[in-house]
């Protein structure tokens, strides 16, 4: 079990692994706290956003949209490889998943099927949206590719975490497709060779 980081060093985190962070308002107390813990953490959850241009990406996931309020994330990772902060705390970025995926999250051991949506993973996982439209022929530009990597791989060192301790939203909640574009498989193994 790990506490979260504090906002200060999760903004070290990113920049001491090399990533351009770009401070979005009042991020570090912008959160939905006020509807349930946020901790203790046990992951990183990667994320498509359905949007395009930077901006308005940042935007939805900062305010959120009447259906789902804001933040929707931790960070927005556009496509130029910069990462937005544009909240932290509990966001409304995972929803309910799998609890026998979590176990194997915890555990750091292969995920097993989604097959149920039983646990609250905002909760639980640190959240990056990556601007992407989600159809599976947008491209994921490398400097985006290397960003999501980077972003992942500094949580995960900074909490003696393995690349295991990262998965899609697809491999959280049953029906849900993304990240779509790049593998998991192959992304968690770049961030392994990071760690290294």
């Amino acid at each position: 079990m790990a506490s979260p980081l504090s906002a200060n060093g999760f903004l070290d985190a990113l920049r001491d692994e090399g990533l351009t962070v770009v401070e979005v308002g009042d991020w570090r107390h912008h959160n939905r706290n006020h509807k349930g813990p946020w901790g203790p953490v046990h992951g990183v959850m990667i994320h498509h956003t359905v949007t395009s241009g930077s901006a308005k990406t940042v935007r939805i996931c900062r305010d959120g949209h009447p259906g789902l309020p804001g933040p929707l994330c931790h960070g927005v990772i556009t496509k130029d490889g910069r990462v937005h902060l544009v909240g932290y705390g509990r966001a409304n970025h995972a929803g309910k998943g799998d609890d026998d995926v979590l176990r194997a999250v915890i555990s750091e051991k292969a995920l097993p099927h989604d097959n149920e949506a039983n646990r609250d993973g905002n909760r639980y996982f640190y959240g990056f949206e990556c601007e992407n439209l989600g159809d599976g022929e947008d491209p994921w530009p490398e400097a985006q590719l290397e960003a999501i990597e980077r972003a992942a791989a500094a949580v995960c060192r900074r909490h003696g975490w393995t690349a295991r301790s990262v998965i899609g939203h697809k491999e959280w909640q049953p029906g849900k497709v993304d990240p779509r574009g790049f593998s998991m498989n192959t992304m968690r193994a770049r961030i392994a060779e990071r760690l290294k």
